[in-house]
């Protein structure tokens, strides 16, 4: 994000469960948090591994959705 760190697009079901994690906060756009979107703060992006983890949850829910035509 322009802010550091990383915006990741989730599965909005499991939004309150991944703000519960370290690191993770909601995404606001204009003052509206924005369901299905979180923020990762540089500190929980430290290592290899943090990354990894974070960005293979936001690719396989991009993969989930339906194509776009």
């Amino acid at each position: 994000s322009g802010q550091g760190g990383l915006l990741l697009r989730c599965d909005p079901v499991e939004t309150d469960a991944l703000l519960r994690k370290p690191y993770a906060g909601p995404f606001q756009m204009r003052g509206r948090v924005m369901d299905g979107w979180l923020r990762v703060d540089p500190e929980g992006l430290r290592t290899k591994r943090q990354l990894e983890r974070w960005v293979a949850r936001g690719v396989a829910y991009a993969r989930s959705l339906p194509p776009k035509r």
